[in-house]
């Protein structure tokens, strides 16, 4: 997550601690929005891992046709 608020904190100006809190709203946004199996897939991708992405990108794909 500190290189995403850091991309974020230079591409808009921001503080870091600014930028953070708007990630934070962001991947809580998803986390409620987006269906149930992906809850996990959010939190594994704000850790750095990106392993279980193609899983989530085949199961979006079938939700959308």
């Amino acid at each position: 997550m500190d290189e995403l608020v850091k991309k974020v904190a230079n591409k808009t100006g921001i503080s870091e601690a600014q930028a953070k809190q708007a990630v934070e709203m962001v991947v809580d946004y998803l986390k409620k929005n987006l269906p149930a199996p992906f809850d996990s897939q959010v939190d594994a991708v704000m850790k750095g891992d990106t392993s279980g992405l193609g899983d989530a990108a085949g199961s979006v794909g079938k939700l959308f046709g």
